[in-house]
């Protein structure tokens, strides 16, 4: 049971804190769109595997399981990504690139501070641009803001990662601003 009496219990995560206060769930739904959704030369599928690994290190189940249901979706994986994102994408093929800026996410999540010219340099010679490591420094934090939101108000979440399933294709086909609720009038 959450913190604090939420509109509906029914809806698990950060669903359930959006529709208690549709207010702030305006901006964050539009931050995930911008960071998640818009155009970027990181694909859609890769920036949620940055999501839901962010979320995975910070221990947030709703969101590690929900935004690797999505990146399952965009990148036509079995439910299985999910636990091999927890694996460290051990049997996923991911670019050299992509691993590279999942260790700066990595720092990222652990705190800003321990983001070294190392790895920067690490992901430059992999290929990543400026945008790109701008864009995972920005994910990674927004994401640990978004896991201590659900976390700190003790949110619930299915159990089963099939349970995540079909969030995660409604994510991946209409975006984050679909799930804004409507402010009451």
């Amino acid at each position: 049971m959450a913190h604090i009496q939420l509109n509906d219990e029914n809806l698990p995560g950060i669903i359930g804190l959006m529709h208690y206060s549709p207010k702030t769930a305006k901006p964050l739904n539009e931050l995930a769109e911008v960071l998640l959704v818009d155009d970027n030369s990181l694909t859609r599928g890769e920036r949620e595997l940055i999501a839901s690994s962010v979320s995975y290190w910070n221990d947030c189940h709703f969101c590690h399981t929900s935004h690797g249901a999505a990146a399952a979706a965009l990148l036509n994986q079995p439910v299985s990504l999910i636990a091999d994102i927890k694996n460290g994408l051990q049997q996923t093929a991911v670019s050299d690139k992509m691993r590279a800026l999942l260790a700066i996410a990595r720092q990222v999540q652990k705190g800003g501070k321990h983001v070294t010219p190392e790895h920067i340099e690490k992901a430059k010679a992999e290929g990543a641009s400026d945008k790109e490591i701008h864009d995972t420094v920005l994910i990674a934090a927004a994401f640990c803001m978004y896991n201590r939101y659900v976390d700190g108000l003790a949110t619930w979440a299915p159990d089963t990662d099939e349970a995540f399933m079909p969030m995660g294709e409604m994510l991946a086909e209409k975006g984050y601003n679909a799930v804004t609720p409507v402010e009451a009038e």
